[in-house]
């Protein structure tokens, strides 16, 4: 296959995959090779397989099922989606009130985009959001005064019933738990995953970068 046709396929340019094929990008990022497997009819797996089957690597993953927490402040989408990959993460929960963003790539439609190119999950998980009213106590330190006022948003049946779910899906599968803050302290999604993670039992651990 010439490279004009790669790039009509994938929809890069020819000088973006000059580059990836002469190893001048070290890093091209999940996104864009994803559009060339599905340009050579390759699946993602089946690249990662073969990439380490010669460099003589085994890939060891830690966790087979749990929670990933997961905020996108300061991530591009592109690192974002790759280190979800690299975490061997099913399905993102975004658990923000309102899935919009300034910050490109990560407002609800993208961001599903994104994450289905890279064969992973979206669920926006509208009832876990954290009111408008009650975010000034995380970014002002009262953190475990915003704590308590969300616990009693987590008792309508709307927000039981988003936790049931989250908790089913935890372990079964890995699943990243998504708000903006980096910090899960300052997040109220602190307050989900230790719920869920003290009833179900299940591992959680930050997303590495």
């Amino acid at each position: 296959m010439t490279r004009s046709v790669l790039a009509e396929r994938s929809g890069l340019s020819g000088n973006t995959l000059m580059k990836v094929e002469q190893g001048h990008t070290r890093d091209p990022g999940v996104l864009k090779v994803a559009a060339i497997c599905r340009a050579l009819s390759v699946s993602i797996d089946a690249l990662v397989r073969d990439a380490e089957h010669n460099q003589g690597r085994r890939k060891v993953t830690a966790m087979t099922h749990g929670i990933v927490s997961v905020g996108y402040e300061g991530r591009t989408i592109d690192d974002f989606v790759t280190d979800l990959v690299r975490a061997g993460v099913q399905t993102v929960a975004d658990v923000r009130l309102n899935a919009i963003s300034r910050k490109a790539g990560f407002s609800k439609t993208r961001l599903r985009e994104a994450l289905a190119t890279a064969g992973i999950d979206y669920r926006h998980m509208r009832s876990l959001g954290n009111a408008r009213e009650n975010r000034r106590p995380f970014w002002e330190g009262r953190v475990e005064e915003g704590q308590r006022v969300f616990r009693e948003t987590l008792q309508s049946p709307e927000a039981e019933s988003s936790m049931v779910e989250l908790s089913e899906l935890a372990q079964d599968q890995i699943v990243a738990v998504l708000c903006y803050e980096s910090d899960m302290d300052r997040c109220h999604r602190k307050v989900i995953i230790d719920a869920i993670a003290d009833a179900a039992e299940v591992p959680v651990a930050d997303l590495p970068t």
